[in-house]
């Protein structure tokens, strides 16, 4: 498999930031999408936030248009279709990115893997698939396309890695019901899942911002 090399935006919220957080955009977004939702998170230490861009290519439910996309969509109901190869080559790159940000002196234990939508799928495979140990995940208004694979190819180093898990009551692009399923399918296997909910569409509220900095902060304190 060809790693692609990922291009990143980057904003660090103090000098010598010791913890990471890759932040994985939904489909059509770029990484410019969540950087302004840094100062709002109100953190007191200093991280490094990386979002990167996720590449370009067409996308079949939106007739082939091309556009940034972790993978490709083919049909409404997300468990159909899966282009299981398109998330394995996003799950490689990013785990490179992770490789980076080690590389670059942070401890994987100091690492936290987000993503909303289509990105949250990104960060939950990546993730718990990841050989060292992290910090966490956050998955936003996302879902859990094949979760068996996790019985064969999830690291133990990440065996129970703390997991924020958020949706939006009212969400039509993916329904709550799909989160809810991806929730039972992780606690079955061990994770302790942080549930949220929270009277919305499929997108961020304050609300939602204020309970992933505590998270963050409870995570890298």
């Amino acid at each position: 498999m060809d790693i692609v090399a990922l291009e990143t935006v980057e904003l660090e919220t103090g000098p010598q930031p010791d913890a990471s957080v890759i932040w994985l955009h939904g489909l059509g977004a770029s990484g410019h999408d969540f950087e302004p939702f840094v100062p709002e998170l109100k953190l007191p230490s200093a991280l490094r936030f990386v979002f990167p861009h996720a590449p370009r290519q067409a996308v079949s439910i939106n007739g082939g248009y091309v556009m940034r996309a972790w993978y490709d969509i083919a049909h409404p109901d997300l468990g159909m279709l899966v282009d299981e190869t398109g998330i394995r080559t996003s799950v490689a790159a990013v785990s490179r990115l992770i490789d980076r940000e080690r590389e670059r002196g942070v401890a994987p234990s100091r690492i936290i893997v987000a993503g909303f939508s289509q990105g949250g799928v990104i960060a939950l495979h990546a993730s718990l698939r990841y050989p060292e140990r992290l910090a966490g995940t956050i998955a936003l208004s996302t879902y859990l396309p094949f979760p068996d694979s996790l019985d064969r190819e999830a690291a133990s180093a990440n065996r129970g890695l703390p997991i924020f898990l958020a949706h939006g009551e009212h969400d039509s692009l993916i329904p709550i019901t799909q989160a809810e399923r991806a929730r039972q399918q992780l606690t079955e296997r061990g994770y302790p899942v942080d549930w949220h909910r929270y009277p919305m569409q499929h997108q961020v509220s304050r609300e939602e911002i204020a309970d992933i900095s505590a998270f963050l902060q409870a995570r890298l304190a």
